[in-house]
């Protein structure tokens, strides 16, 4: 019978990059999801039977073991970038992370994949940050062995930050960012889910390996490339940190007099507390390199997807080369 790995938030950004390359490897794959019923466009990714979305509750010790039996491997994708009721930084990204190293642990999985990010730091004054740092020493703790991932902000068809940025401009002229002098080195999605196969099938030792594509830009220039990929021209204006933190706190109250009917995950405090530090690569862990891994540039993907936010669509190339014809 073919190995056995079970992937905590596999129907998720990265997690379906990730089940599609296991799959392909032959592997038995359990994607584990708090919502199954929503992710069964996961079973497509291999043969019948092979790709299987479970329920699981990342904060809770029973449901975390039930799909972790008979596993040989785990990889945990599970993060969040905006808190929500019990869902918080710690309670998913530190406690969920440790919980499943420790009853993989017990369970004597063999190999753990951990995603984490670029920036953890236990004395962050971001919660998203110090949270993610917290996770990884779990991880640790239990499964020393485990190997450690931290991308830079990914992109690819289904991200929320080109994708996002481009949505934005068809409602106005003026484009507004936060930490527009941020560096960052975007790294592709399925670059790194090539990172987390190599550790799934112990092609690569443990450790901390920090993921960056090849370009660092900031995120005013990533907005650019952005805006030209769609071919549209739009202001791009850097809001003030206080005006932004403003904004943030608008959102958050609406939050709270919605009694959480209206979610805040359009911009928080602690997100704009990470927009204040590069993210980017620091030369003091393994990366791409070590895993013999040639990382994709963002100008060889993103048109791939971002065509549909052009003025004229799929069109767009027909009508640029019908400018030169005469009638």
């Amino acid at each position: 019978m073919s190995k056995l790995v079970t992937i905590f938030g596999g129907s998720g950004f990265l997690g379906r990059y990730v089940a599609r390359r296991l799959a392909k490897q032959g592997w038995r794959v359990r994607v584990a999801t708090r919502h199954p019923n929503d992710s069964i466009f996961v079973r497509t990714y291999g043969s019948v039977g092979q790709v299987e979305p479970v329920f699981c509750n990342i904060r809770d010790d029973a449901s975390v073991r039930s799909v972790l039996s008979g596993a040989e491997a785990v990889v945990n994708c599970v993060g969040i970038l905006a808190e929500k009721r019990k869902n918080n930084f710690d309670a998913v990204q530190s406690e969920g992370a440790g919980r499943v190293a420790r009853l993989a642990a017990e369970q004597g999985v063999a190999r753990m994949v951990q995603i984490s990010a670029i920036g953890a730091d236990e004395n962050s004054d971001s919660d998203y940050a110090r949270s993610k740092a917290e996770g990884e020493a779990n991880v640790l703790q239990h499964m020393p062995g485990a190997m450690i991932l931290r991308p830079s902000i990914m992109f690819g068809a289904e991200d929320e930050f080109f994708n996002r940025f481009a949505a934005m401009t068809r409602f106005g002229p003026v484009l507004p960012m936060v930490g527009g002098a941020t560096k960052f080195q975007p790294v592709y999605v399925d670059d790194v889910a090539m990172a987390v196969e190599k550790g799934v099938l112990g092609a690569a030792p443990g450790g901390i390996y920090e993921l960056g594509g090849p370009h660092v830009s900031t995120s005013r220039e990533l907005m650019q490339q952005m805006l030209d990929t769609i071919q549209r021209r739009r202001i791009l204006i850097n809001l003030p940190v206080w005006i932004a933190r403003l904004m943030a706190f608008g959102l958050t109250v609406v939050q709270w007099l919605s009694l959480g009917l209206v979610h805040n995950n359009t911009l928080t405090s602690d997100q704009i507390t990470n927009l204040q530090s590069d993210n980017v690569v620091s030369g003091q862990h393994k990366g791409f390199e070590d895993l013999g891994i040639a990382p994709v540039a963002v100008e060889a993907v993103i048109p791939d997807y971002l065509w549909r936010f052009r003025p004229s669509g799929q069109y767009a190339a027909i009508k640029e080369s019908a400018k030169n014809l005469r009638a």
